[in-house]
């Protein structure tokens, strides 16, 4: 019986010392396998924790092409004259913002990019009546403020792909001169684009496409201006109402 005995406490303690080194073991290698995946992960993710900031700064610069959409009255001069109007091309522009971007969640950010536009129209004017020709170059620079709301798809590798609509302010503080057309100098407009975030080793870069709708009338029907020409009121008074269209891409650098 104290050979049985002694036997059980030799093979209890083997059991234990086993268990012992096992679990020791066990806590190594889970204390190993998390180090080495972060290692891999650290190679296969770039930035992994850019997301999860509160807030962060950036800057951008782009393209954009404005236009403007008349819409006509069929007014006629007193000469017979009826004047038509349109913007034929696009004509590219340039761009530079700012960027603060706020962190509401996991899917949800709300972006703030101050910047200045640079582009112009070139409008043709056609009388069908006579068939005589004019063309303007109406020349804008717009300070804007964007504000969009952000709505991010999962990140699959080192892309994330994401929506935005938002609104934006504009004031055209280009010199405006004694033209056929005068804009108005402020301007609002409903935008709604898309884009993906390419996350690189230092920063992320998101390409942004955004189509920005204008909401009111900017053709500045009193023309003052024209007091002692009375005749180039005839492109204004052949105008019901413009209204200016954007298309922007962007490439935000944060």
């Amino acid at each position: 019986m104290g050979m049985m005995k002694c036997y059980r406490r030799t093979n209890a303690l083997v059991r234990t010392r086993l268990l012992a080194m096992c679990a020791a073991l066990a806590t190594v290698l889970l204390c190993a396998m998390p180090a080495d995946a972060r290692m891999r992960n650290d190679k296969l993710l770039n930035r992994p924790y850019a997301d999860n900031r509160a807030w962060h700064l950036g800057f951008g610069i782009g393209l954009q092409s404005l236009d403007l959409a008349l819409t006509h009255n069929g007014f006629t001069t007193t000469d017979g004259e009826t004047w038509f109007m349109e913007q034929p091309s696009w004509s590219p522009g340039f761009t530079i913002n700012a960027l603060v971007d706020f962190r509401l969640n996991s899917w949800f950010n709300v972006r703030l990019s101050p910047g200045m536009y640079f582009g112009n129209r070139i409008i043709k004017m056609v009388d069908t009546t006579l068939g005589s020709q004019e063309n303007q170059n109406l020349k804008s620079t717009f300070v804007a403020l964007p504000v969009d709301l952000r709505y991010s798809a999962l990140r699959f590798g080192n892309l994330k792909p994401y929506l935005t609509a938002g609104v934006m302010g504009v004031a055209d503080v280009a010199k405006k001169r004694d033209d056929y057309l005068r804009l108005r100098t402020f301007d609002t407009y409903i935008t709604v684009g898309f884009g993906c975030d390419f996350y690189l080793p230092f920063f992320k870069l998101n390409p942004e496409l955004k189509f920005c709708f204008g909401l009111g009338d900017i053709l500045q029907h009193d023309r003052p201006d024209l007091a002692d020409n009375p005749s180039a009121m005839k492109f204004t008074k052949s105008l019901s109402k413009a209204r200016s269209n954007m298309v922007v891409l962007t490439f935000f650098f944060e």
